[in-house]
């Protein structure tokens, strides 16, 4: 790095230095004790003339010296630490801070965080089962996602029952299950023959029809027209998988 050089500037002795910080100094306290004795004789002058007011504020100082006089030797000592942590010993250099060792990769834990729900078991392959097989499966949905006396009922002279069931807000559940191949609509005679017994026969509060396939368009309409819930395959698979609603509302999945 090339030195640079003043011209015509010629360096004072160093005596010179030396004794200028002292004088300062001695200056400097001359002029503070001068004007702390002018104001200590202002303040007698009027002390005499105000003896009870002086009294009070001498009484009202007499704490803040107190204070002051504690906090002096505590700032000395803060200063003292600040200044030792922050220079270093005379020919050394800070030490540079270490680098932080790397984490080790968390352990898989098998808790609950209390963000996540817990999902239930993948779905099974309703279109593999028997129809019996078929039948229990929608009642252990039934039973999964909160419902009460889930009974399979389904054979010969159910008279279009399969599952009975009591849903969480209390009203009785009636399920028909078709499991129909994908090219097997469930049609609106299906619908109709349900119909005419889910409500008057059964005591249903809420009928449902679920199936592995799906329904045909007069199927949905005559549905809606009497208050029929109608569960296709997609939605069914939903259902299992905990992404789709039961057919009485939200699925109630445990997520303890």
């Amino acid at each position: 790095m090339p030195i640079r050089r003043t011209r015509g500037v010629t360096p004072r002795p160093r005596a010179t230095r030396a004794l200028r910080s002292p004088l300062l100094t001695l200056a400097l306290a001359g002029a503070v004790i001068g004007a702390a004795a002018l104001l200590f004789v202002r303040f007698a002058h009027w002390a005499g003339a105000h003896p009870v007011t002086a009294v009070l504020l001498a009484l009202l100082a007499l704490p803040v010296l107190y204070v002051l006089f504690r906090a002096m030797p505590r700032a000395r000592e803060l200063r003292r630490a600040a200044r030792a942590g922050m220079t270093p010993p005379a020919g050394e250099e800070a030490a540079p801070e270490p680098a932080p060792a790397p984490r080790a990769p968390a352990a898989p834990t098998d808790a609950h965080d209390g963000l996540t729900a817990v999902l239930p078991p993948p779905a099974p392959d309703f279109a593999a089962l028997d129809p019996d097989g078929f039948e229990a499966a929608v009642a252990a949905l039934c039973e999964r996602d909160g419902c009460q006396d889930v009974e399979v009922v389904g054979g010969a002279g159910d008279l279009g029952a399969d599952v009975l069931a009591t849903a969480p807000d209390g009203r009785r559940v009636v399920v028909q299950c078709k499991q129909y191949g994908p090219e097997h609509k469930v049609g609106s005679q299906d619908l109709q023959r349900f119909g005419g017994t889910c409500w008057t026969v059964h005591g249903a509060q809420l009928a449902a029809v679920v199936t592995t396939s799906e329904f045909t368009a007069p199927a949905l309409e005559y549905a809606e027209a009497c208050g029929i819930r109608c569960v296709d395959g997609t939605a069914l698979t939903a259902w299992a998988e905990g992404s789709g609603a039961a057919p009485w509302g939200p699925a109630m999945l445990d997520t303890a």
